[in-house]
């Protein structure tokens, strides 16, 4: 993780500091970041993405994303003992993440067709 560009942080921001590079992001408050922790588990998952492709005799050069989506999944539940007997909360978040991966598919050049097509009002004229 080389911290060259920052991800706003637009929705879990309390707490956050705030930096020079959300002004030019357009960042709430200027409030950015640099999410070490999510940015590992995503390298890993490409990482993983990379190693299928490998398995399946796919050309990894030529490989593209073409879809990511991250979903809340089900809550861990534990709990916390407090003072005066006391219980908390003290749930995980944990979330799920998808990637897809495809290799494009080859362009093909349309036919040229010797005759073009011609509406009716022209015709007409």
């Amino acid at each position: 993780l080389e911290r060259k560009q920052a991800i706003p942080f637009r929705r879990f921001a309390g707490g956050c500091g705030r930096h020079a590079q959300g002004k030019n992001l357009k960042a709430p408050g200027s409030q950015v970041g640099w999410p070490v922790k999510a940015v590992k588990y995503f390298i890993d998952l490409l990482k993983n993405a990379a190693a299928n492709a490998e398995t399946n005799s796919a050309n990894l050069e030529q490989m593209v994303i073409t879809h990511v989506v991250v979903q809340r999944a089900a809550k861990m539940r534990r709990r916390t003992y407090r003072a005066h007997g006391r219980i908390n909360a003290y749930m995980c978040s944990p979330a799920h993440i998808e990637i897809m991966v495809t290799e494009p598919a080859a362009k093909v050049a349309r036919a040229d067709d010797g005759a073009k097509k011609v509406s009716r009002k022209t015709l007409a004229k």
